[in-house]
């Protein structure tokens, strides 16, 4: 990309280099500046500012595979398990760590069940100990259970997205339900978002409202990269599929690029302008972590990914079956349904999740001013997602923001890194 801005030079000058409609009036007059000045004295500049740029990004990646920050939170109690699938219970515990029962659960608090991707681990749901919706709510008279759906290896390879609805989601909301004496709130993020309408459609009854965060659904809603990028890939995509019985990680990176080809190198840039010893710091080493965490997915999940998702659209179109069942938020009826939809979210564009909100007659939508990811983890996720979340699962109203999105972020703390070194590989950010 860099080396390509001196390449676009002379098309520069000629007024022939193509523009996005949307920077079309600002090429326009970047053309017109140019016809003013000496090309080799311009291009010394560009090439030189490419070679600055290049070099931070460099130094960036270097630092993060040096950092020394390593994720040291204990799991909690495990209440359930099947294969690799297990159910974490974090009670209502202190949030720099836990101290169960004799029994290994915590009954305290308000039971809620969390639904992540299948794509990614879950701990973005309990990043570090600055950055963990499940301890903030634990804290906050909640008994959280988190969703860990593993790595799928051997026999799981063959699991379809209905076996983990209708099988693994359906008994989890049931223990659930049992834990908390009666319907529960059900939360799901991103993919896992469409694993939740589908499994409180098929266990209705032990479920009293529902939270999606970030949830695609008109997958032709703003015709977005990803959509156009697995049309085109489609074919090649599900016979490596079939060939080695998953969606391998890497091949799930390279879809996901293409949401922001610039940001890798951009966010890379930026960490290395940051103290190392800093919380800011921390943070980003903690997410790179997670994202480069990746999980395959398994074979059927992948098909129905790429093929009824992405390809044909059918849960928009009313086609998409689970257990045998039409799966449509409209057959939800009344339920009450929190809808958060970050505004700058480039993994599921805005108008994607949006087209929830016309599905669900007693939907409450919210709008986090941050993107896919740092709606979940970022500086202001307290204020925009995790709070108005709390209110809706203690069923009270949900306040509008508390502040505008471009109020004065606190000063980041230093934070202490002592955990020994670990050799890092970064990765562009993927999930669904």
């Amino acid at each position: 990309m860099l080396t390509s801005s001196v390449a676009a030079l002379p098309m520069l000058r000629d007024g022939s280099l193509p523009w996005a409609p949307h920077l079309a009036e600002r090429g326009a007059h970047l053309t017109q500046v140019m016809q003013g000045l000496e090309p080799a004295i311009i291009g010394g500049y560009v090439a030189a500012e490419a070679k600055r740029r290049l070099e931070a990004l460099l130094a960036g990646v270097s630092r993060y595979r040096d950092h020394p920050y390593v994720r040291d939170l204990p799991d909690p109690p495990v209440i359930w398990q099947e294969g690799a699938t297990r159910l974490l219970d974090y009670g209502a515990a202190d949030p720099a760590g836990f101290t169960p029962g004799e029994d290994g659960i915590r009954g305290e608090g308000r039971v809620a069940l969390f639904v992540p991707s299948l794509v990614n681990r879950h701990y973005v749901m309990d990043l570090s100990r600055r950055r963990s919706l499940m301890r903030w709510l634990s804290v906050r008279g909640f008994r959280p259970l988190l969703v860990d759906w593993g790595v799928p290896e051997g026999a799981e390879l063959d699991l379809a997205v209905e076996d983990y609805v209708a099988s693994r989601l359906g008994r989890m909301i049931a223990l659930a339900n049992t834990l908390a004496g009666g319907p529960v709130p059900v939360v799901g993020y991103c993919m896992g978002g469409l694993l939740t309408i589908a499994g409180v459609q098929l266990a209705r009854n032990a479920v009293s409202r529902m939270a999606l965060m970030a949830t695609p659904w008109d997958f032709a809603a703003g015709d977005t990269a990803e959509r156009r990028l697995i049309r085109v890939l489609g074919r090649s995509m599900l016979k490596t599929v079939e060939q080695t019985g998953s969606m391998p990680v890497d091949m799930l990176q390279i879809l996901f690029v293409a949401t922001d080809p610039a940001m890798v190198p951009r966010k890379f840039r930026d960490f290395a302008a940051l103290d190392p010893a800093s919380a800011a710091a921390c943070d980003f080493v903690a997410l790179e972590d997670w994202l480069n965490d990746g999980v395959p997915l398994a074979g059927p999940v992948a098909r129905t990914v790429v093929h009824d998702w992405y390809g044909t659209n059918q849960p928009a179109d009313g086609k998409w079956r689970v257990d045998g069942q039409i799966i449509d938020p409209a057959a939800l009826g009344d339920m009450p349904v929190l809808i958060a939809v970050p505004e700058r979210d480039r993994i599921v564009p805005p108008p994607t999740a949006a087209a929830l909100a016309e599905r669900l007659p007693r939907a409450r939508l919210i709008r986090p001013a941050a993107g896919h990811i740092g709606m979940m983890v970022g500086s202001r996720s307290a204020r925009e997602l995790w709070e108005p979340l709390a209110h809706w699962l203690r069923e009270e109203p949900v306040p509008a923001p508390a502040a505008p999105a471009g109020a004065p972020r606190r000063r980041a703390t230093r934070a202490k890194a002592a955990a020994p070194a670990k050799s890092r590989s970064p990765r562009p950010a993927a999930t669904l």
